[in-house]
């Protein structure tokens, strides 16, 4: 596993992936940051587009993130991970809003759980979901995070 840390608008962001692709983005600032392991290797040369493309989406673009990236989850988690990619820049959607996509109109709470293991925010677009009275609700990068990244999509 390779990894490298990156400076973002949410604070320092830690990317961590193999030769299959990108496995992880971790906000340092988030409640429970991730550590590298010891058997980790530092180096952000395979990290370079992911860098450009998400310096890009700091910056105000709309980049296509094209970059390959290894899911790990349940069958559960994969389908809702991949309603979030489904969210337009600049939208919200609500937990069931979610749910009532993938068929399970009464797992918003599932739903919210799934969300918040999603191992490549930003990309992977968790940061569009919100409580169904359109409030903020958690994020592991913490609130704040949340606030910037829809403020940047909503410019």
């Amino acid at each position: 596993m390779f990894y490298c840390y990156m400076p973002s608008p949410v604070g320092q962001l830690l990317l961590a992936g193999d030769e299959g692709g990108l496995r992880m983005i971790d906000f340092r600032m988030g409640r429970t940051p991730e550590q590298p392991r010891r058997e980790w290797v530092r180096d952000p040369a395979p990290f370079r587009r992911v860098m450009t493309l998400l310096e890009r989406y700091f910056a105000g673009q709309r980049p296509v993130f094209d970059v390959p990236m290894v899911m790990s989850g349940t069958p559960f988690q994969l389908s809702v991970w991949s309603q979030l990619k489904g969210i337009p820049y600049g939208e919200t959607r609500s937990y069931g809003d979610i749910a009532r996509r993938i068929k399970k109109p009464k797992a918003a709470r599932a739903v919210g759980g799934a969300v918040g293991r999603n191992p490549i925010p930003i990309l992977i677009p968790c940061h569009r979901v919100i409580g169904s009275s359109g409030s903020l609700t958690g994020f592991g990068g913490g609130l704040d995070a949340k606030r910037i990244l829809l403020a940047i999509e909503a410019r």
